[in-house]
């Protein structure tokens, strides 16, 4: 990812696997650490963050683009795509300040080129992600047998341990 100016980490599976989960666990046990955290999540779904009758919504279906909501808490920036496609993640990466940053998760894209976790449940019944996308480097799983050649297993159900992983290992090599 040419447009990465800090260590990305990605979160890989299927729906209903529980990254959302996983990682609403881990980002404050990486904040304790010291970690500036970002999250990029990629949505297959049409979204609106705003709502209609509000005025940005109004500013934007008039043709504005993009439109930045500000108040003391926080702030919002939304844009509109001029062709309907799915967005790469590198370029993503452009539209994000990374100059405060130490790390960023990301879940979804999990067909782009890009370190990442899976997250494995063999309850699902969906196959492993792992044997056709070389960029992962653990699989977090609730399983004790997986292929002997896959890479390093995590306890899905452990975030302390895959925190542990995420600092003292994959960080480690980035740095």
């Amino acid at each position: 990812m040419k447009n990465a100016h800090v260590p990305i980490l990605g979160f890989a599976a299927y729906s209903g696997t529980g990254k959302t989960t996983l990682l609403t666990k881990l980002i404050p046990l990486l904040k304790e650490h010291g970690l500036r955290v970002a999250l990029i999540k990629h949505s297959h779904h049409n979204f609106e963050i705003d709502k209609p009758g509000k005025d940005s919504y109004r500013l934007r279906e008039a043709g504005a683009t993009p439109v930045m909501l500000v108040s003391s808490h926080r702030r919002a920036i939304i844009t509109e795509f001029d062709s309907i496609i799915e967005p790469k993640l590198d370029d993503q990466l452009k539209a994000l300040d990374q100059s405060d940053l130490d790390l960023i998760l990301v879940e979804g894209f999990k067909a782009e080129n890009f370190p990442k976790i899976e997250l494995h449940r063999p309850s699902l019944e969906k196959p492993l992600i792992f044997p056709k996308d070389p960029s992962i480097i653990a699989i977090a799983t609730d399983s004790k047998a997986l292929e002997l050649n896959s890479p390093t297993h995590l306890d899905i159900n452990n975030p302390l341990l895959i925190t542990d992983f995420i600092i003292n290992t994959f960080l480690e090599k980035t740095v």
